[in-house]
């Protein structure tokens, strides 16, 4: 009886085909990565970047990067987490046995966030515990103070950073923030120890009970006194001149990397655990939609109180997450009718929304942990305990009197740095290393890699020179060099044995330039829809592979070189924690160049079993699963094998003959 009880509380996981845990349903499986994006950003960050761009016009470019850079990538990274049944390293390696960079760049991400994310709850909680003071503790102080002096407790450094490297005198550890950082960390460990089983159970409380909270919060924020002059600022003010600058270009795209969460690797391996062949682009959508659908409508809670304090933005009164979640808000609060109920609700919403974030983001180094031959030694249960303790007690320097700085350095780069650098060899890696022995074969290495090398070098010189001389000059040189690496490209080719498909089979220079641009993306778009997106599921278009590699892959480039002139325009090499946070996050650089020269170097994460996978057979147009037969009339062809394929795991096709054929 006393088991029964415990499994309906704590289920067992589900078991695939190939013995890999599986929720135990496609809907926890969606709720669980709508969780890991849901966060802080949704309902902070992002009614502040609105705010901060005067309202209604953010909403283009908001939805331009949502279509052209938040699902292109967010279905990536779900289609090969499925597809591989492997987290970010292994599903990585299954790609191409030279992109394990990548994925470790994946892990390094999302642990570095989660362990500065769980100091940030701990604050939250420390507000919570507040709000059951009445009055309000902070409605008699100026709320930023009573956060810098009451809560974080960080004093001020010493130094002048546009003169001299500053120094910060706070050494020791705030114990209350301490506290709540244990309590956060045993919560997650609570909910991960038996892995997806239980963790898609606890979702329908940690993500269900927040929306509620939200959908609370907002009706009363609307309901304040002059409410409807943040909803006017919100929705009912359209300004041209705001669109045309390139700050809301920016924030606008940046809110959509730190808000759907690509590049921190949770949903490969969320995705790792779901059906083999469910429907990934479908959830992608599911889960892209509905994390903006919650964020715009979350923005309400916060566009009201903008609303009832008066606030209107300007150069000099911008929000931020903090600003909006820990000053602007708790403002509001401290004025409004019914302040200790609301202040509990807001706080613990706050905490709500980033638990869920914090197993998705924990998630990914115990997967990674797991997935190996040694981790398979282990039961789960030690796994994640083991990682929570190394987790908790980084998580330590996050608590200490010069946490806040630490933690807003360490958040500035991983994101600015770490994240878009890893994302853009993402686009990358996917579209020019996937079975590049087939048209290299085609059109010889020469041609091959004198179009993708003079395109990477066009996109780095580019953005280089429009950032020492001027935009025109950098997009002029880039695109120069790129015409030029192209037409040398198609130059140097040979003539491919097997014509490029369509209207590139028209001549040879066309055929030639199809193996060298296109080929590599396409190819795993008609793998993955071969021998996983199979019967009614949604298919990878032919468009895709091509907006990652020219419009998502450029654009997500441009965005990490805007980090360097904010570190030494904000004198960030003479502030240390920044400092520290610049150097460390090029780590992404050095995994994904490093590894890629040397992918031997990460076999032991990778089961011995799998170490083949991402080095493909030459077979030029042939799908995973495909078999080349000849017919009567002796032309080529080919038979449907995916039935008896087991699926894309162990996709290198080792199992496959040499023969060439041309399939359309």
């Amino acid at each position: 009886m006393g088991r029964r009880i415990w499994l309906m509380v704590a289920p067992d996981a589900g078991k695939d085909d190939d013995g890999r845990d599986n929720f135990n349903s496609r809907g926890q499986y969606v709720l669980c990565a709508i969780g890991g994006a849901v966060g802080l950003g949704n309902l902070l960050r992002f009614p502040s970047v609105v705010f901060n761009n005067h309202g209604l016009q953010f909403f283009v470019p908001y939805f331009i990067a949502l279509f052209f850079i938040g699902i292109p990538i967010l279905t990536l990274e779900v289609v090969i987490g499925q597809a591989y049944r492997a987290g970010c390293v292994g599903a990585w390696n299954s790609v191409s046995h030279r992109a394990k960079g990548v994925g470790l760049s994946m892990v390094f991400n999302g642990y570095t966030v989660v362990t500065y994310y769980v100091a940030i709850l701990a604050w939250a909680m420390v507000y919570f515990r507040h709000s059951f003071t009445s009055p309000l503790p902070w409605s008699d102080m100026n709320a930023p103070d009573f956060f810098l002096n009451n809560v974080v407790k960080n004093p001020s450094p010493i130094g002048d950073k546009t003169q001299e490297m500053i120094s910060y005198p706070g050494t020791g550890v705030v114990g209350e923030t301490l506290g709540w950082a244990i309590f956060t960390w045993f919560v997650c460990w609570l909910c991960t120890f038996k892995g997806v089983g239980l963790t898609g159970r606890a979702i329908y409380v940690t993500m269900a009970l927040p929306l509620v909270m939200i959908a609370l919060l907002a009706i009363r924020s609307l309901s304040l006194p002059n409410a409807s002059d943040g909803f006017k600022l919100y929705l009912g003010v359209w300004r041209t001149e705001s669109i045309s600058g390139p700050q809301v270009w920016q924030d606008s795209f940046g809110q959509m990397f730190f808000s759907i969460g690509v590049g921190f690797g949770y949903f490969v391996s969320y995705a790792s655990y779901a059906s083999k062949h469910s429907n990934a682009v479908q959830d992608a959508f599911i889960i892209a939609l509905s994390n903006s659908a919650i964020e715009i409508i979350s923005a309400l809670a916060v566009m009201g109180v903008v609303g009832f304090l008066g606030l209107t933005p300007s150069p000099d009164e911008r929000l931020s997450t903090f600003s909006s979640g820990f000053f602007t808000y708790p403002t509001a609060l401290a004025e409004m009718p019914g302040s200790n109920f609301f202040s509990v609700i807001f706080f613990l919403t706050l905490w709500l929304l980033g638990v869920t974030c914090v197993f998705a983001l924990f998630e990914v180094m115990t997967t990674m942990v797991c997935d190996s031959d040694w981790g398979k030694k282990w039961p789960r249960w030690a796994i994640v305990s083991v990682v929570a303790l190394v987790s908790f007690l980084i998580s330590i320097v996050y608590t200490s009197e010069v946490g806040f700085n630490l933690l807003d350095a360490v958040d500035t780069f991983v994101n600015d740095i770490a994240l878009f650098f890893t994302v853009f060899t993402e686009c990358y890696f996917v579209t020019t290393l996937y079975r590049w022995r087939d048209p290299v074969d085609q059109i010889g290495p020469i041609g091959y890699w004198t179009y993708n090398g003079g395109y990477l070098l066009s996109n780095f010189v580019g953005l280089l020179i429009g950032h020492l001389v001027s935009p025109a000059a950098g997009a002029g040189a880039g695109f120069g060099l790129f015409i030029v690496s192209a037409i040398a490209s198609v130059l140097l080719s040979r003539t491919p044995t097997v014509t490029a498909p369509r209207f590139f089979a028209k001549n040879a220079f066309l055929s030639r330039f199809w193996y060298a641009a296109f080929y590599c993306g396409n190819q795993f778009r008609r793998d993955i829809n071969h021998a996983v997106l199979t019967g009614k599921n949604w298919k990878l278009h032919w468009a895709w592979p091509v907006l990652l590699k020219y419009i998502t892959g450029p654009a997500v480039l441009l965005v990490w070189t805007f980090a360097y002139p904010k570190f030494i325009d904000n004198n960030h090499y003479n502030d240390p924690p920044f400092l520290y946070s610049f150097i460390i996050m090029h780590l992404v650089v050095i995994f994904i160049v490093t590894f890629f020269i040397f992918p031997r170097w990460l076999n032991f994460l990778i089961p011995e079993t799998r170490r083949g996978d991402g080095k493909f057979s030459v077979m030029p147009q042939v799908a995973i699963g495909e078999t080349p037969i000849v017919s009567r009339n002796d032309e080529e062809g080919f038979e449907d094998r995916s039935s008896a394929s087991g699926g894309v795991t162990g996709m290198h096709a080792s199992g496959m003959t040499q023969e060439k054929s041309a399939v359309y």
